[in-house]
């Protein structure tokens, strides 16, 4: 895992690249959840190399998270656009298997809406926070369970709640089971009402959709892009039931005489 961290410099707050830390070496750090724009104007990994994306336009999501972090007592933060190297085949695969994990292991995840304008009273910003994009993408789902504490910022960084306060408005936004949001084991949630949540999410790529459910599932699978939706998606199931017949093994072999009570439920087809 490769980390940002937010320092002073002579204009200002700056941003250095960790190197590739081991889970024994991470330091507490806030993560990001947000929505791309146009890959023009995402900061790359390349970017923060060179220095060449302090005038991209998603470099003012990069403040905002390093900002905020650091009110929080935070040096270090995460934002999936520029600490990954894309580039790296084997280094992208790992992060898309790891960023469910990354997520829940956040001590802070900044959610940042720039449709959602700002106002002093929920009122008033109440219906942009509903029509927000960031409820229709399919990464975000997981950036919404898997963190312990999530907070809504407008577009100028103005909170306006976290996951405790907006709890009942987000469970009608996104059909989500008030309990999957505030902690409740997804074993306990079937498999179907777990691809029901994914149902009307979009993703950038195709094969995303599938990719970006590993960690609601609990399952793990190498990203090929360019199979398609419809392969990723039956190669998620196929994990799925892979991982619950070696459940079901495990479990016999340590003389138990109940399985999990998923575990032989059939898996939706789309």
């Amino acid at each position: 895992m490769r980390l940002l961290e937010a320092c002073d410099g002579p204009n200002g707050l700056e941003f250095r690249l960790t190197e590739d830390l081991n889970d024994g070496s991470i330091p507490l750090y806030a993560i990001l959840s947000h929505t791309w724009g146009p890959d023009s104007d995402e900061v790359s990994f390349q970017n923060m190399l060179n220095g060449a994306g302090k005038t991209k336009a998603g470099y003012d999501k990069i403040r905002f998270c390093g900002r905020q972090a650091r009110r929080d007592g935070l040096t270090h933060c995460w934002i999936d656009t520029c600490c990954i190297d894309k580039s790296n085949s084997t280094e992208l695969a790992e992060a898309l298997n790891s960023m469910f994990n990354w997520y829940r292991r956040a001590s802070r995840c900044y959610v940042f809406l720039p449709d959602v304008a700002t106002a002093t009273v929920p009122q008033a910003w109440t219906p942009s926070f509903r029509a927000s994009r960031w409820f229709t993408r399919g990464w975000t789902l997981q950036e919404l369970i898997a963190p312990k504490t999530v907070q809504f910022f407008a577009k100028d960084g103005l909170l306006l709640g976290d996951k405790p306060s907006l709890l009942s408005l987000i469970a009608e936004i996104t059909g989500i089971a008030e309990a999957a949001l505030t902690g409740e084991p997804l074993d306990n949630f079937s498999l179907q009402e777990r691809f029901n949540w994914a149902d009307k999410r979009q993703t950038k790529r195709e094969e995303d959709w599938a990719y970006s459910l590993l960690g609601i599932f609990g399952v793990f699978i190498h990203p090929i892009y360019g199979e398609g939706r419809e392969n990723a998606e039956r190669r998620l199931r196929n994990e799925i039931r892979a991982t619950a017949a070696a459940g079901k093994q495990l479990e016999t072999h340590e003389g138990h005489c109940e399985f999990h009570r998923h575990s032989q439920e059939p898996l939706p087809m789309y």
